[in-house]
Order: structure tokens, then C-alpha cells, then sequence
């Protein structure tokens, strides 16, 4: 236990909803024992370690869990089953200001969080400059904090959250809080916090704001962790769901499922096609440098893309290949065929086979992609097969850009 800063085990939270408030009294005095309560679980069985000096982020929609996740670690809430143990002292950045009394001076709500944060008096009397110098609000910190502009209130809030020295710090999209230079001080605090080894559990929209910070990310959806381990491993995983998400509210679900007429690792077995039957896709085939069959790539490792096809009538004259990537939400990302480059596929009856080879790897962000595969006449106009999403490959990458793909670039002073 030594390095652990918070272990959970098997941790469940339930709450009891009702309709209205006259339920709870009809349910005490029910004289049949009815019950009127309603019982929606917010998270199941979670089993999380989270190490000394770890930064982790944690991702999910709305309603996945994640506030009532941060809220029974602090304290806030207590857990319907299960054991939650934190080893070190909290400082949270939840709801900024809970606990602030509005008629209390500035000073006198800095040492009312210290006490509710389990600071004796003399101890937050040392930290006390520092944090009246960190919210920098001026002669309003002698003021009733009612007085205060929502603004000054933030900055008073996050000086006292932050300046405490925990163990462990808590956030929760809790960093737009005054003007730009205060952002700024905000983040070279937490940062120096971070390097100095405070564990800290940081919760964000921002997906890119979770890549720069932290070590690990945990993925919560419906109350359950989806994905723990590295963090653009789990921001790609993430990030992937959230596309398919929208694709499937606008076509049912249909979209974004990759073909599955071929199987991970076989090509179809050759068989002699009909009279009417031109030429038939065998399948798809991803092979590294070394020639090994692969599922997933890194973004610079060269990929050599075969594809296998039966050719059943070989009076066609000059057939294209084509083949397309697509991101796993539908965006198409990339197209080319032998035709605009000027290359000539073998055609002749029985198994062929021609590859596609993305010698500087395919540079696109990490995530889940697929590849549409095609043959054409001679104009690359009359598909005489096509078939879309007929492979998916997962493309690792390391945070090293933003947007669509990583375009070859070099920075200078010219």
C-alpha cells in the first residue's frame, strides 16, 4: 500500500429516486409496505488502483459516472457497496466555492476550507499569504465574499483549493476560471504540482488537454470502466466510440459496422465464378516490413495493403483497382486507384493479387479505420465489384498532432 494513493474495490452506487417528494413519507407509513422508490445505479463494480504521483485522466459522457466517481473518493458521497481506501490528503476542485460561507470575509472562508480540509488553525495560518497572493483579489479579501464578482469568487475558490500542498488533487473542468494570466498561473501551478509527484485525477471534455497532461486515462461508460491503460490508447478508444455514436443516431447503427463477409486473417478459398460473374474480391490482406500480417500499425511503420481477387473473365480490358480509407465514423480520409496512377493490375483467370504499399506509414491520428476496395472498367466509372469496409485496422500514434493525419512538416526560423 506503500505506492498506492487510492484503491478501489468492487465499489457500487446506487440512488434512491422519487417522483415527488410526498413519496418518501407514503413509503414510511405504507401500512402494505409499498414501495415507491426508484433505483438507477451510477456505477457498478468498479475496481481502480490509482498509484502515488500518477496523473490520470478520466473520460465519459455526461452520466457515465465520473463526478459520482470523484465525489465518494472525496468523501462527499459514501458508496452502496464495496471499499474505497485513499491514502494522503484531498484537495479537490469539484464545484468551486462549496462550503463558502457568503458572509464570511475572504479570510475567514480560507481558514473555514482549511478546517473542513483537516487543517488545524496555525497550519493554515502558514499558507495563508500564499493564498491571498495566488487569488491576488486585493482589499476584497477583507470584503463578505457575497460581494464578489463570480470571477474573484473562482479565483478565491482555487487559491485555497490548490495551495493546501495535498497529496492528492482532484479537478473537474475547474480550469476557466478568471482572465487569461490567471488561467495561465492556474496551469503552471497544477504542472509544478504534477512534477513535484502529487497524484492527481483531472476530468475534461478536453480530449487534447487530457493527452498533454496525463500519464493514464480511464474511460467510464454507463458506470463501468471501459478501457484503463495508456492515455491516447484510451482517448483513441474513446474518441472512436463517440464517433460511431454519432453515425449511429443518424443511421441506425448500420454505418458502423465493418463488413464481416471476410474473416481477420483468411482469404476467401477460390472458386470458379458464373458466366455473368466478371471477377469476385477474395479479401484483404495488412502485412508489415517483415512481411508479417498485422491488425494494427503505427503511424510511421510502412503497411503493405494486398488484396486478393478471382478473375473469371479475362476479356476486360485495362480493370482498375481502387482503394479508399476511411475513418471509422464515415470520413473519408483517402482514395487512389491504378488508374490516376497510372499502374496495371494482373488479370488473368484464376487468383491475383496486387498491393498497395504506404511506405512512410499511414499518417493519420490514432484510432480505428477501414478501407473500401474496388474494381473497375478501364474509366474507373462502373464498378464491377465494390465493397465498402471490407477491413478495419487500428492506427496507434503518440500525441504529436491534432486533426485528421500528420502532413510531413519541419519548423525553422526562415
Amino acid at each position: 500500500m506503500e505506492n498506492i494513493a487510492i484503491e478501489i474495490k468492487e465499489l457500487s452506487k446506487t440512488y434512491k429516486l422519487y417522483d415527488k417528494p410526498s413519496d418518501r413519507i407514503k413509503e414510511v407509513f405504507s401500512l402494505t409496505k409499498k414501495s415507491y422508490v426508484k433505483e438507477k445505479c451510477v456505477l457498478r463494480d468498479l475496481n481502480l488502483t490509482v498509484n502515488k504521483g500518477d496523473v490520470v485522466g478520466i473520460l465519459g459522457t455526461n452520466g457515465a459516472g465520473k463526478s459520482t466517481l470523484l465525489k465518494l473518493i472525496t468523501g462527499v458521497l459514501t458508496p452502496t457497496v464495496g471499499n474505497l481506501q485513499v491514502n494522503g490528503k484531498i484537495a479537490a476542485l469539484l464545484e468551486l466555492g462549496t462550503g463558502f460561507n457568503p458572509e464570511f470575509t475572504g479570510i475567514k472562508n480560507i481558514f473555514l476550507n482549511g478546517t473542513m480540509m483537516g487543517f488545524t488553525h496555525e497550519e493554515m495560518n502558514e499558507k495563508l499569504q500564499s493564498i491571498i497572493d495566488f487569488a491576488d483579489i486585493g482589499d476584497f479579501i477583507y470584503q463578505p465574499v457575497k460581494t464578489y464578482s463570480s470571477g474573484m469568487f473562482a479565483r478565491l475558490a482555487f487559491a485555497v483549493a490548490i495551495n493546501v500542498e495535498p497529496d492528492i488533487l482532484i479537478v473537474d473542468e475547474a480550469l476557466s476560471v478568471g482572465d487569461l494570466k490567471f488561467q495561465m498561473k492556474c496551469m503552471d501551478k497544477m504542472k509544478s504540482m504534477m512534477d513535484s509527484g502529487v497524484t492527481v485525477l483531472f476530468v475534461s471534455h478536453d480530449i487534447n488537454a487530457i493527452r498533454r497532461l496525463c500519464t493514464r486515462a480511464i474511460w467510464l461508460k454507463d458506470g463501468t470502466v471501459q478501457s484503463i491503460g495508456e492515455t491516447n490508447k484510451v482517448c483513441d478508444m474513446y474518441l472512436d466510440f463517440l464517433k460511431i455514436g454519432d453515425v449511429e443516431e443518424q443511421t441506425g447503427g448500420a454505418s458502423s459496422e465493418v463488413n464481416d463477409y471476410y474473416d481477420d486473417s483468411d482469404i476467401k478459398e477460390y472458386k470458379e465464378g458464373s458466366k455473368d460473374v466478371v471477377a469476385e474480391i477474395a479479401g484483404v490482406q495488412f502485412y508489415n516490413k517483415a512481411g508479417k500480417k498485422v491488425t494494427e500499425v503505427n503511424i510511421f511503420e510502412p503497411v503493405t495493403i494486398s488484396v486478393y481477387y478471382d478473375v473469371y473473365d479475362e476479356n476486360i480490358e485495362h480493370p482498375v483497382l481502387g482503394i479508399a480509407l476511411k475513418r471509422i465514423d464515415d470520413e473519408y480520409i483517402c482514395g487512389v486507384n491504378t488508374l490516376l496512377d497510372e499502374k496495371r493490375i494482373p488479370w488473368k483467370h484464376g487468383r491475383n493479387k496486387f498491393s498497395l504499399t504506404y511506405e512512410k506509414g499511414i499518417r493519420v491520428l490514432g484510432g480505428k479505420y477501414y478501407f473500401d476496395v474496388a474494381i473497375f472498367d478501364k474509366t474507373a466509372t462502373v464498378p464491377i465489384q465494390y465493397f465498402g469496409k471490407i477491413k478495419e485496422i487500428m492506427v496507434n500514434a503518440d500525441y504529436i498532432g491534432e486533426g485528421i493525419c500528420i502532413l510531413p512538416h519541419e519548423w525553422s526560423e526562415k
